[in-house]
């Protein structure tokens, strides 16, 4: 009867296992969103620029600038990854030493050409740990969300709102007496 016991013992250990093994490959192979950008950025009337498409890309980062010449017309030109590069490490060095004004108080309608670069596309740039540094900035975390208009800006940050939002299963919970337990207690 003991070997029954350890056998069926067994068994339920490697079902959960297995169980855990697949729900882990699953997240695994969810397919993580490419980090390079395709953006569209529009200079405004006053000179600064906005973002006003933004695409998720599989290639390198890129841009299409529009601007106006002096008689009005709208101009496009292209704008590969080692020019937004180089732009983005330019304000990037500014921010360091406290002239950006990317990291200022709200400037209000728009920025310049690298700090509109610098505040939608720092990750895919110059890195996560540079882009993580400057939104703990409050100041750059509000510029650069009033600088990117796109409908996927909004559309990503809409949807980070609602996951902050939600309660984990797993999560604390507070009962009805006031005293907040775990799952199961």
């Amino acid at each position: 009867m003991n070997k029954f016991i350890k056998a069926g013992t067994a068994i339920g250990v490697g079902s959960m296992s297995l169980v855990v093994m697949t729900a882990l490959s699953g997240c695994a192979q969810q397919q993580e969103e490419p980090k390079n950008r395709f953006l569209v950025i529009e200079q405004n009337a006053n000179g600064k620029y906005t973002v006003v498409e933004e695409h998720p890309t599989e290639g390198e980062s890129r841009a299409i600038i529009r601007e106006r010449d002096e008689n009005g017309k709208v101009i496009e030109r292209f704008m590969n990854e080692s020019e937004m590069k180089m732009l983005a490490e330019q304000e990037y060095s500014k921010v360091q030493n406290g002239t950006s004004e990317t990291t200022q108080p709200n400037s209000g309608g728009g920025m310049g050409l690298g700090g509109t670069i610098l505040a939608v596309a720092a990750g895919s740039l110059m890195g996560n740990m540079i882009a993580n540094s400057l939104m703990g900035n409050k100041n750059f975390s509000q510029n650069a969300n009033r600088v990117n208009k796109s409908s996927y800006h909004a559309k990503k940050k809409a949807s980070a709102s609602k996951s902050k939002s939600k309660k984990s299963f797993f999560s604390k919970r507070s009962s009805s007496s006031g005293r907040t337990s775990g799952w199961g207690g």
